[in-house]
């Protein structure tokens, strides 16, 4: 099935849109939207794969450059459109793709192995700044 994510114009030039999918076996993980280096829009799991708890986008956007996804411990480059990574300590490595589909301005997850549950991340609720924790 297709879930809309969100619209194209969501996804900005520079960094990534963050979203969080349930997996079939029930666990959270986040997922990235970033425009590669032909302005298409690609999405991968938000984690490094030279470490798995290292995340791309910690909640206010990924560091991209001319389309690649730059790892912010180690400054690994994973190229937007392949997510191969041929620097660094994540040489050698992929990241993980998430199948989407783009419908003229809005972007669907189809990946049969993953449910959209929100934007943002995993834990944004619990980051500074949310009113959702206000009253108790």
């Amino acid at each position: 099935g297709m879930q809309r994510i969100t619209s194209t114009d969501e996804v900005p030039e520079q960094g990534s849109f963050l979203f969080t999918v349930t997996e079939s076996d029930g666990r959270e993980e986040e997922v990235i939207l970033i425009r590669d280096s032909e302005d298409e829009i690609a999405a991968w799991k938000n984690f490094c794969q030279h470490e798995i708890d290292q995340r791309l986008d910690r909640g206010n956007g990924a560091v991209t450059r001319d389309g690649g996804v730059i790892c912010p411990k180690h400054g690994s480059i994973f190229d937007g459109s392949t997510g191969y990574c041929d620097n660094g300590k994540a040489a050698g490595s992929t990241l993980a793709e998430v199948d989407i589909a783009i419908n003229r301005t809005d972007v669907y997850l189809t990946d049969d192995d993953l449910a959209f549950e929100h934007v943002g991340g995993i834990s944004d609720d619990d980051m500074p700044g949310s009113s959702s924790h206000l009253g108790f």
